[in-house]
C-alpha cells in the first residue's frame, strides 16, 4: 500500500451536537502533517450506521486511508467496527485474545462483565487488531490492498486514542513510506505572526527541504520546520541547520525554545540556574501557578504562590501599601510591582512575579478597559513592570495570554 492522502472521520452524536469538543481531529491532523501525509477533508457523523456508511464510502473514494475515532463501545449504538467491516467487505468474528484481555480487565477490577461487553471483542476478519492498554475497546487496521485502501478505527476517548495512535498508527504509516519526516516547532514570543512572516517570507518561499511554515497561537507564534529524508539523522541535521538560520534573523531574539512551551522553558531555565520563583496572582486566579506546576520537576523551583484576589489579601500577605491601592488601584503598575516584590520576600525566592488586571467581561472602565493587565517581576537586583493592552476576546483569552506573558517576562529576568 501507499498512502498519498488521508481523511479523519470522528463518530459520535455528542460531538455533532457540540456536547464535547472534537480534540481528536486536531490531534490526528497535527500528527498526519508531521508524518508527511496529506489531508484535504475531515468529518463528523452521529451514531447512525446508515449515515456513517455514506460518509465512509465518500471518504474512501477521496482518500487512501480513513482514520475513524469513536463508536467502539459496548452499547447498541456503537457500530463503527461493524459498519467499517461491511464497507470493507469483511465479516465480524470473535477475537480470542481481545476476549481474554476483556475478561481479565473486569476480573482485576472485581466488576461483573455483562454480555454486551463481549461485543467489544468482535473484530473484522483479517484485520490488524490494536490492543488497548488504556481501556477496554481495541482498535483495528483494515486493509484492501487491491484497491490501495485502508481504514483505521480507534476509541473515542482521547486518553485512549492518543497513546494508541502513537503506538500503532505512527509505525504503520511510517512502514508504508520510503521517506522519514522530521518536524521541529520553533517557539516565538513577543512578535506577531504577520511580522514574523514579513521578515522570513523569502526564506519560507525558497526553502523546500526543510520547509518552514508559521502558525499562530494565543499570544505567540510557532514555526514548524519539516524535513523529508531517507534517514532520521539526516532530517534532524537539516532541521537543526534551518533553526540556526532562523536564529540569525531578526526573529531570532524572540525565539524562546524548540518543541516546548513557555512554562516548560521557564522551569528548565530555573532548574539549570538553581533559582526559585514565587507567584502572586489576581485576575488569573492561579492559572500562572497551574501552568508552572503542570511541568514535571517544577517542585524544585516553586515553593508556593498567593492568589490575592481581594485587596485585603494583597495588603496583608503581599505588603501592598494601602496608599497604593487607594491612589492607583489594584490594576496598576505600582500594585503589580509591590505584589511581585512582596511574594518574593514572603516565599524567600530568587524571583517574584505578579499579575493583576481586568479579565472581563465586566469590570472595565474607559481608563482601564477589559484587557488591561499589569505584569511584574522582582529580583534582588531590581524590578520591572509591563502593561498589557489585550484584545477583549473573552475572559479566558485575556487570562491565558496574560499568564504566558508573565512567564515569558520571568524568563528574561535572570
Amino acid at each position: 500500500m501507499k498512502i498519498n492522502c488521508a481523511e479523519i472521520l470522528c463518530v459520535g452524536t455528542e460531538i455533532l451536537i457540540g456536547d464535547i469538543v472534537n480534540t481528536n481531529a486536531a490531534y490526528i491532523s497535527k500528527r498526519l502533517a508531521a508524518l508527511g501525509v496529506n489531508q484535504y477533508h475531515q468529518g463528523v457523523v452521529g451514531d447512525n450506521p446508515q449515515r456513517l456508511k455514506i460518509f465512509l464510502k465518500e471518504a474512501l473514494d477521496r482518500a487512501d486511508l480513513v482514520i475513524l475515532t469513536g463508536g467502539l463501545g459496548p452499547t447498541y449504538d456503537d457500530l463503527t467496527k461493524e459498519t467499517v467491516a461491511e464497507i470493507m467487505g469483511k465479516k465480524m468474528a470473535l477475537h480470542q485474545e481481545s476476549y481474554e484481555r476483556l475478561k481479565e480487565f473486569f476480573v482485576q477490577r472485581n466488576i461483573e462483565m455483562t454480555e454486551n461487553n463481549v461485543k467489544q471483542a468482535y473484530m473484522p476478519e483479517e484485520c490488524m487488531v490494536l490492543q488497548n492498554d488504556w481501556g477496554t475497546a481495541p482498535g483495528a487496521i483494515i486493509e484492501n490492498k487491491e484497491e490501495n485502501k485502508a481504514a483505521i478505527i480507534l476509541p473515542g476517548p482521547p486518553r485512549e486514542m492518543k497513546p494508541m495512535f502513537e503506538k500503532y498508527v505512527v509505525p504503520y504509516i511510517e512502514s508504508l513510506s520510503d521517506s522519514v519526516f522530521t518536524s521541529k516547532n520553533v517557539n516565538i514570543f513577543g512578535m506577531g505572526e504577520s511580522k514574523v512572516e514579513s521578515i522570513l517570507i523569502d526564506l519560507m518561499q525558497n526553502s523546500t527541504n526543510p520547509t518552514v511554515a508559521p502558525y499562530a497561537a494565543d499570544g505567540e507564534v510557532r514555526l514548524r520546520v519539516t524535513a523529508k529524508t531517507a534517514e532520521k539523522e539526516e532530517g534532524e541535521k537539516l532541521c537543526s541547520e534551518m533553526i540556526e538560520k532562523l536564529m540569525q534573523t531578526e526573529v531570532g531574539k524572540y525565539i524562546y525554545g524548540v518543541d516546548t512551551t513557555v512554562e516548560e522553558a521557564l522551569v528548565k531555565k530555573l532548574t539549570e540556574k538553581n533559582k526559585k520563583i514565587a507567584v502572586a496572582e489576581s485576575c488569573t486566579g492561579g492559572l500562572v501557578t497551574g501552568k508552572i506546576t503542570s511541568v514535571s520537576g517544577s517542585s524544585a523551583v516553586l515553593d508556593g504562590s498567593v492568589v490575592s484576589y481581594a485587596n485585603e489579601i494583597k495588603a496583608s500577605l503581599l505588603n501592598v501599601e494601602k496608599n497604593v491601592l487607594d491612589t492607583f488601584g489594584a490594576v496598576s503598575e505600582q500594585c503589580a510591582l509591590q505584589m511581585a516584590d512582596g511574594v518574593r520576600k514572603l516565599m524567600n525566592a530568587d524571583i517574584g512575579i505578579s499579575i493583576t488586571g481586568i479579565a472581563g467581561p465586566t469590570g472595565g472602565t474607559p481608563e482601564k478597559p477589559v484587557g488591561t493587565v499589569y505584569i511584574a517581576v522582582s529580583t534582588e537586583e531590581g524590578s520591572e513592570c509591563q502593561m498589557l493592552t489585550l484584545r477583549n476576546n473573552g475572559r479566558e483569552y485575556v487570562r491565558n495570554v496574560s499568564a504566558k506573558n508573565v512567564l515569558h517576562l520571568a524568563m528574561n529576568a535572570f
